[in-house]
């Protein structure tokens, strides 16, 4: 069988655009009239000579959710999903997106349900999205399903924003830190060297450490490439690795200077934004928390969640073993026991993540203020220390003359 692209249109005047394969054309041809569409080209598709890395294809969040946002319109407007996909695969601007939306066009044209269909693109449909779809599937509220998806993504991608702004200025400070450093290390130090060697005499220590970082930078700077290089290499391989993550998720939550606060706030909130969604979309209880436990970002509710599956299964209460587990305040234990013993448990769950996420904005505006003055009382040091280093010896000569 090979692979044909099309172009048609439909009675209404709304034009199609895919792929198909077939035998023939004349057999996609037959395919698209028995959809009722009218054919006005068929044509092999060739394969692509574009090099592709597939490590760097990725589809935003906020991408992702606009495709649900739509899907969930069209669908509960009475359009069938398939022709719903097949109007979405032609207006998607991203290329791996519409890709994938071809791929899982053709699955469902197979037969195949359309959470089956997106659990074969992990890269793209996360374990919250499909289970959230299939149990919209199963409960025949496959919209509503969808239109929650999209609000989680919406409110992840709100909180991921929320702490990439705050950490710009930070990084700035500390980019332009560095930047001044290696300028005055390579290009004002050895001038002065130069005229210390014409005065002679033993130079103060630390106008030697100035020297010796001059010397370092100038004639090694390959090497302090190559093991800052190495460094951050093997620091993502520890971090990404099995034995290595557990420990960088909990040290994460002891960083001093209120860091660890927020890294613990940000994972509350996921959490409880994500069970909640699931549970209120009909997901069984279980596999909601199995999902949140691996889509809760840091492997301490990935723990906690273990002990709390075990608790329900035996018949227990999911807010026992919560408070038993350090990364859970006792508010949101509280609320938890509350919302299961009223049966409102997603309500409280949104009202513990909208908590959180107020929180998280406070938090990171009250650490920004604070990384201020530092990050100024540092480039101060830095500048500070190699201007006093070159000048010493300087003062020291002077005395002498006198």
């Amino acid at each position: 069988m090979s692979t044909y692209v099309f172009k048609a249109m439909d009675l209404a005047g709304v034009k199609a655009r895919g792929e198909l394969e077939a035998d023939s054309k004349q057999a996609v041809s037959d395919q698209l009239k028995q959809r009722g569409l009218i054919v006005l080209e068929i044509a092999d598709k060739h394969a692509s000579r574009e090099i592709e890395l597939s490590f760097l294809k990725s589809v935003k969040a906020t991408e992702l959710a606009v495709f649900s946002r739509q899907l969930s319109t069209m669908i509960s407007s009475g359009m069938s999903i398939l022709r719903a996909l097949y109007v979405l695969e032609e207006q998607t601007e991203g290329k791996f997106l519409k890709e994938t939306l071809v791929a899982v066009r053709k699955d469902v044209e197979a037969g195949i349900s359309l959470s089956d269909a997106m659990r074969r693109h992990p890269k793209v449909f996360s374990p919250l999205f499909v289970a959230m779809t299939q149990a919209g599937e199963a409960g025949g509220v496959l919209e509503g399903a969808l239109m929650r998806v999209a609000d989680q993504l919406e409110k992840d991608a709100s909180l991921r924003r929320q702490i990439k702004s705050a950490m710009v200025y930070p990084t700035l400070v500390i980019i332009f830190a560095v930047g001044v450093m290696m300028a005055l290390v390579a290009f004002l130090v050895p001038v002065f060297e130069g005229v210390f060697k014409q005065f002679g005499g033993e130079l103060p220590s630390i106008t030697k450490v100035s020297v010796f970082l001059s010397h370092a930078v100038t004639g090694y700077w390959w090497l302090i490439f190559l093991l800052a290089g190495g460094t951050a290499f093997a620091f993502l391989k520890w971090k990404r690795s099995s034995w290595g993550r557990p420990q960088w998720d909990h040290f994460r939550l002891h960083i001093p200077m209120k860091i660890g606060t927020i890294v613990q706030q940000i994972a509350v909130a996921r959490w409880s934004r994500t069970l909640s969604s699931l549970t209120s979309a009909g997901v069984p209880l279980l596999l909601a928390l199995d999902i949140t436990g691996r889509t809760g970002g840091n492997v301490a509710i990935e723990e906690a969640m273990e002990g709390v599956i075990d608790s329900v299964k035996r018949g227990g209460t999911i807010a026992a073993p919560l408070a038993q587990a350090p990364i859970f305040p006792t508010m949101v234990t509280h609320m938890v026991g509350v919302g299961e013993e009223t049966g409102a448990l997603d309500a409280m769950l949104d009202k513990v993540a909208e908590f959180y996420e107020d929180q998280v904005e406070a938090s990171v505006k009250a650490l920004t203020s604070i990384l201020e003055p530092i990050m100024i009382v540092v480039i101060g040091g830095i500048v500070g220390f190699i201007v006093v280093s070159m000048y010493l010896p300087l003062f020291t000569v002077y005395n002498n003359i006198k």
